[in-house]
């Protein structure tokens, strides 16, 4: 027992007992590490890339190139990232029209969100750029509807209009409607800036801030009986409201004034 004492006593003992549990953790971590799982996660990514690499090559790589490097019919994708992808063939603008006007306009996705999860991997693979975002990104959960109106009628609403109607731009352009469009899809544009529109990145924008804007969006344009400040005129804001003065509020003036001087030419007459 006295020698056993002495040895505990040792000065090297508390290291000794240092190294003896860390190689015990290290083995335990080793032995039930999820390893299997990482490799798993990485074999699916790889398939996913073989997979969109087949689908990019019939469906994308007439105008973008084989690489992706981009041609005279399309731009390049390298670094454009996942969620520009998610975005423009999920939305059914990608795959183009064989002919196109002015801008590629929003229709039917031709692509299962699983292809399109596909071709989104592959084209990252190109090159970094922004990722598909987390439904938590864009949930509106603990978003300032408030301070989304703000944001969106100082970054938006020239464009977009002031409850995200749509509007006309130049030389056949035009700012899609946002009403019924996808959070999600809402967020990528905002990540990516698909054709006319320019990006707001995190660098930019937070995150915080685009999901105040998706949830200021969603309470303008979501189900509403009616609308809390009358007449909505279609929520067009200045054009419909000065057609509207126009037409209506110029109209009675000018029947006033020819119902006024026919009463004066009438009372002359007397």
């Amino acid at each position: 027992m006295k020698k056993l004492s002495a040895r505990r006593r040792h000065p090297l003992a508390a290291l000794v007992v240092l190294l003896i549990a860390l190689t015990v953790s290290g083995g335990l971590y080793a032995a039930f590490a999820p390893a299997e799982k990482a490799q798993a996660d990485d074999t699916a990514q790889s398939l996913a890339i073989e997979e969109g690499k087949k689908l990019y090559q019939v469906g994308c790589a007439s105008c973008h190139g084989t690489g992706g490097q981009g041609s005279s019919d399309g731009p390049s994708l390298v670094g454009v990232g996942s969620a520009a992808v998610d975005f423009q063939v999920g939305t059914g603008r990608m795959p183009a029209a064989t002919s196109q006007g002015p801008q590629v306009p929003k229709k039917k996705a031709i692509y299962t969100q699983a292809q399109i999860d596909q071709l989104a991997a592959y084209v990252a693979s190109l090159g970094a750029g922004p990722a598909v975002p987390a439904k938590s990104d864009y949930s509106p959960e603990g978003a300032d509807i408030a301070k989304g109106g703000e944001l969106f009628r100082t970054n938006c609403a020239q464009c977009h209009n002031f409850t995200g109607k749509g509007g006309a731009l130049t030389h056949g352009k035009y700012a899609p409607s946002l009403e019924g469009v996808a959070p999600k899809h809402i967020y990528e544009a905002m990540q990516t800036g698909p054709q006319n529109m320019p990006s707001f990145p995190d660098t930019t924008m937070s995150q915080q801030n685009k999901k105040d804007i998706i949830a200021y969006l969603d309470a303008v344009n979501g189900d509403q009986t009616e609308s809390p400040g009358g007449l909505t005129l279609g929520g067009l804001g200045p054009v419909s409201e000065g057609l509207f003065a126009w037409i209506f509020g110029l109209g009675a003036l000018i029947a006033v004034a020819v119902w006024v001087a026919a009463r004066t030419a009438k009372a002359k007459k007397s």
